[in-house]
């Protein structure tokens, strides 16, 4: 399995940088590697926001659908995600907010495992890289659209 946390801080809002990693939808517009984003079965209750998010990533036909399910504790501040279907054998990813001086602090964890051995070895490898470049383009995003 590979896991990591980041911890940044990220000139926005709370309710902004949260409102903004929910939307799955527009994950294409800035996440690299993602293709397509998908939000299905979506039920808002007063503290819990759930749904099933389907993110195609790779490269043209090089590519995975991973199914997760998505959970949004209000009070919390915090998205929990999990794997339904696709290349992984597991998925946990926690992602944490927490405002400072109108500014939020973010806590990202992820820890998976995919099916395959073979990509499962060579992801470890890149693991951190990736992981770095997507954490980056969030950071960016949310500069873009809120700072």
């Amino acid at each position: 399995m590979s896991s990591a946390t980041i911890k940044k801080i990220i000139p926005c809002k709370k309710e902004q940088l949260i409102e903004m990693v929910l939307d799955i939808e527009k994950y294409p517009e800035f996440v690299p590697w993602c293709i397509e984003g998908k939000l299905y079965d979506k039920i808002d209750n007063n503290d819990v926001l759930t749904f099933k998010g389907d993110l195609k990533v790779g490269k043209s036909i090089l590519n995975e659908t991973f199914s997760s399910h998505v959970s949004y504790y209000k009070e919390k501040d915090k998205i929990i995600v999990s794997n339904l279907e696709g290349p992984l054998k597991h998925l946990k990813n926690e992602w944490n907010f927490k405002e400072i001086n109108n500014t939020t602090q973010l806590e990202f964890f992820i820890d998976f495992e995919l099916k395959n051995p073979i990509l499962n070895g060579i992801m470890k490898k890149s693991f951190e890289i990736g992981l770095n470049k997507i954490a980056k383009s969030f950071e960016e995003r949310a500069i873009k659209l809120f700072k």
